[in-house]
This record gives C-alpha cells, structure tokens and sequence, in this order.
C-alpha cells in the first residue's frame, strides 16, 4: 500500500511540475509576496509626521523640540501660527501629531515649576496612535531628566497631555472592526465574480451563451450584477453589525457611504471580472483572486500605516482600491467626512474600475472570437 501511494504522490509531483502555469503558481508568486511583505509589514514607525504650534518660542521649548528634531522616528513637516491650522493638517492627514507648547513654558521651567504640553494626535489608526504617544512619552521623559538635572530640581519640569481625535480612548475595534466591513466585502465580491466567467467554460456551458442573443457587453454586465448586488448586501450587513452590536461610531451620512461602497464595488467586480476573464479552469480563477487579495489587504492601510512603508511599496498602493476604500470608510466611520473630504478618494476609485472593466471587456470579446 505505501508503494502505490509513494507511486501516486511522485505522479502527482510530476504532473504538477510538468504544467508551467503550475511551476510558475508554486514558485513565482510566494517569493514575489515575501518581497513585499517583508518590506511592508511592519509595525515600527519610523517616519511619524508632525507639525508644531510652539506659543513660547523660549529657550527651554527650543531645547525640547530640538529632541524631536533629533529623533530618527519624527520628522517636521510644518510650523503652525495659527491654531485652526492644527485641525486642518489632522483632518487631511498631513500630520499624525501636533505638539503645543504654552505660553510662559519656558518662564515656568526656567524658575523652577512645572508646565503641561498638549500633544494632539491622529487617533483614526489605533495602533499608530498609541505608537506615537509612546515614542513621544519616551523623548518628553529623557528632556525631563536632562532638565531636571542640568538644574537641580527634584521633581519633572513637563507634565505631557496626550489627545486623541476621532478615537479618544484609542480602542482597536473601532479602527480593525471599520476596516473589516472593506476586506470582507472585497473577499466575497471578488471570489463571486473571479469565479463567474471560468466557471461557465468549466462546466462547459460557455458555449451555450455564445448562441444567445446577448451581446459580449449584456454578458458581461449581467455578470457584474450580482456580484454588486451581493457586495451591497453584505456591506450593508457587517455595516450594520459594526454599528449595533460592536458599538463602532458613524458619525457620517449614509449618502457618502454608499458612494464609497458603488464606487469601491465597481472597481472590485471589475478586477474579478478581468480575472475569469484569463482564467480557464475555476482552480485558475481562485488562485488569481487570492493572488491579487492577499497584496491587496497588506498593502491597503488595514493593520500597518502606508506611510511607513518604502518607497517603491507607497507607489504600488496607489494601484490598490482597498486603499481609497479604507480611508473612505474610516473617515465616515470615525470622523464624519462628507464627499467635500472624501471626494479625491472616490476619483481614483471610479478610475480604477473604469480600466478594469474595459479590459475585462476587450479580453471578454477577444476570448468569444
């Protein structure tokens, strides 16, 4: 009996090593996401964004902000003068963090005492937030112990206060939880529609639409529909689930949501419908659609922040609808954006699935002929 399953096994070995579509499955993609995931991956930050709003401008509020400036971690990207300026670099997230620094800092540690500073951060991603409220706990107490004894003093000059917009308490579920009503919709939409064209040739009941009066483009649409109507559906659903049983705020209108969610379905049919369209076996069509998901959640903002990713990875996400998407539904979610905020990620979105369903129609018309 091992003989004839040891002969199986090497048969199979072989059959599989024979097919170059195989060879190139088991070989090219796993080392191609190792790649980029590597890269990607990671839950260091190393370039956090910030802005400062210094209303002393005295030597001691110098010194500390020089230990920002000295850490490998922060980078300055503005000085702000005015304070309505805070809310507008956090809303459009230039900035993960805004330092301010009172008036009087400097005269109050210079003759002896203490003073507070505010430190204002982006709370919409969790993880990040409380990533950044460390490495800044971190400088502000290595300034204290330099402070305190260059001048002889018992007790810490800076009392640190950390806030948090969009998220005060920083709870993950409001970040994971908001996020996951995008990926679970792209899963199935994507598996329905990957699945739809490559499954008919499969079957062998391709050719029987061939002989009907529909045309390539009616063929093509009355495919996209239901994997639009379920997308929908289950958008709907994890959204309502999120809201009523997790507790996750909406502070937004249903009106922007729902732009999001056609927009973003669109683009994700389209993707799907471009893979049955190359693919000739349904085994093909699901390789394919877990081929371009995987990439897609990773390098999508889901669990690392893009800003931290290389370079050449940064680009790659701009590609990526995931990536409009999340920000769209964390910023209804979370902070109540309306289209005037989300409008330049609803763009790319309506882009990408207008390429995506025009080559999925040229490659469905040049398969019928």
């Amino acid at each position: 009996m091992l003989h004839r399953i040891l002969a199986l096994a090497i048969k199979e070995f072989l059959a599989l090593l024979r097919d170059k579509k195989s060879r190139f499955v088991i070989i090219v993609p796993p080392l191609m996401q190792l790649l980029v995931f590597g890269y990607a991956v990671s839950f260091d930050l190393n370039h956090v964004t910030y802005a400062v709003y210094d209303r002393d401008g005295g030597v001691a509020a110098r010194e500390l902000l020089a230990h920002f400036g000295g850490s490998p971690h922060f980078a300055r990207v503005e000085v702000i003068t005015r304070e309505p300026r805070i809310a507008e670099l956090i809303n459009a997230r230039d900035v993960m963090m805004v330092i301010q620094i009172p008036e009087r800092f400097s005269a109050e540690l210079l003759s002896g005492g203490s003073s507070s500073l505010q430190v204002l951060i982006d709370g919409r991603n969790s993880n990040t937030a409380q990533l950044v409220q460390n490495y800044t706990a971190r400088i502000v107490k290595r300034f204290n112990e330099e402070w305190a004894g260059s001048h002889n003093l018992s007790r810490l000059p800076v009392r640190l206060v950390n806030r948090s917009w969009y998220n005060p308490n920083l709870e993950s579920r409001w970040f994971f939880i908001s996020g996951l009503v995008g990926v679970l919709t792209l899963v199935v939409t994507m598996l329905t529609t990957a699945m739809s064209v490559a499954r008919e040739r499969e079957q062998g009941t391709f050719d029987q639409l061939l002989v009907t009066p529909l045309s390539p483009l009616e063929i093509l649409i009355g495919k996209s529909i239901p994997g639009v109507v379920i997308g929908t559906m289950l958008a709907t659903l994890t959204t309502s689930i999120a809201v009523f049983w997790f507790r996750i705020p909406l502070a937004g209108d249903l009106a922007t949501l729902y732009a999001g969610i056609g927009l973003f379905l669109c683009a994700a049919v389209g993707v799907g419908l471009l893979i049955s369209s190359l693919s000739v076996t349904l085994q093909q069509a699901l390789l394919g659609g877990f081929l371009f998901m995987v990439p897609s959640v990773i390098l999508s903002g889901f669990a690392t922040p893009i800003a931290n990713m290389p370079e050449y990875v940064q680009w790659l996400t701009y590609a990526n609808p995931m990536r409009y998407f999340l920000i769209i539904l964390r910023g209804v979610f979370l902070e109540g954006a309306g289209f005037d905020l989300l409008g330049r990620q609803m763009l790319p979105l309506a882009i990408i699935g207008l390429i995506c369903m025009s080559l999925a129609g040229w490659m469905f018309r040049k398969r019928l002929y």
